[in-house]
C-alpha cells in the first residue's frame, strides 16, 4: 500500500490514529514478499529488490514534486497551513520511485548498511506517519511565519538522486523573536524533479 493514510488525517485525525507504517505493512506470513519481518540478509539484493518491486508500476523518474527546491519548500509550508494531505502526498517520494529509482542507488541499501527494501520503506514510512501526524496535530491550519530556510550547501549524490539535508525553517514568533526548526526530512532531486523522501523532523 502506499501512503494513502495521509489522506485521512486533515479529516479524520483522531481517528487515523494508528501509525502508517502498521498501515502500510499489514501483518503476514514471514515469506510475504515485501514483509518487514522476512529476513532478507540471506536473500541476494537483486532479489530482494525484485520481490519489493512487486505490485509497484516501473518509474524512471519523479513525478508529481517541484521544479526547484525553493518552490518545494514553499508548496509544503502552504499545504501545512491549509491542511492540504493529498499535496502533502505528493510531494513524498511514493513506493514506486522508491522501488524502481531510488533504493538501487540508496547508500543505506548498499554496504556496510545493507539494508533491503522493505525495511528501508518501513523505516522512511513510518517516519513520516508519526512525524507528519504531529506536525498536523500542532500546526495544521495556522499560519507558520516561514521567513525561509537552510539547508546543508552541498548534496550528498547517490547514482541519479541528490540528496539535501538536514534543512531547517527560519520562523518568525514574534518581533526580534526568530527561532529555526527542522520539520521535514531529507529533499532528493532527481532529473529537475525535486521531492522529499519523508517528512522525519522533530515530530517524529
Amino acid at each position: 500500500m502506499t501512503r494513502t493514510t495521509l489522506m485521512c488525517l486533515a479529516v479524520l485525525l483522531a481517528a487515523c490514529g494508528r501509525d502508517r507504517a502498521t498501515a502500510s505493512f499489514p501483518a503476514a506470513d514471514a515469506s510475504t514478499p515485501g514483509n518487514p519481518q522476512h529476513v532478507d540478509s540471506v536473500v541476494p539484493r537483486d532479489v530482494a529488490i525484485e520481490r519489493f518491486r512487486q505490485g509497484t508500476q516501473p518509474v524512471s523518474g519523479f513525478t508529481g514534486g517541484a521544479s526547484s527546491r525553493d518552490a518545494l519548500v514553499k508548496a509544503w509550508v502552504k499545504a501545512i497551513e491549509t491542511a492540504d494531505t493529498a499535496a502533502l502526498t505528493q510531494m513524498l517520494i511514493s513506493r514506486d520511485e522508491f522501488a524502481w529509482v531510488y533504493y538501487p542507488t540508496a547508500s543505506q541499501g548498499l554496504p556496510p548498511y545493507d539494508l533491503s527494501p522493505s525495511l528501508l520503506w518501513f523505516m522512511v514510512d513510518g517516519q513520516t506517519s508519526k512525524g507528519l501526524r504531529r506536525l498536523l496535530e500542532e500546526r495544521a491550519g495556522k499560519p507558520m511565519h516561514v521567513i525561509g530556510y537552510a539547508c546543508d550547501p552541498k548534496p550528498t549524490t547517490e547514482g541519479e538522486n541528490h540528496l539535501w539535508g538536514p534543512c531547517e525553517l527560519k520562523q518568525v514568533r514574534a518581533a526580534g523573536d526568530t527561532i529555526r526548526e527542522r520539520l521535514f526530512g531529507l529533499i532528493v532531486e532527481r532529473g529537475g524533479q525535486w521531492k522529499f523522501l519523508s517528512y522525519k523532523g522533530r515530530y517524529d
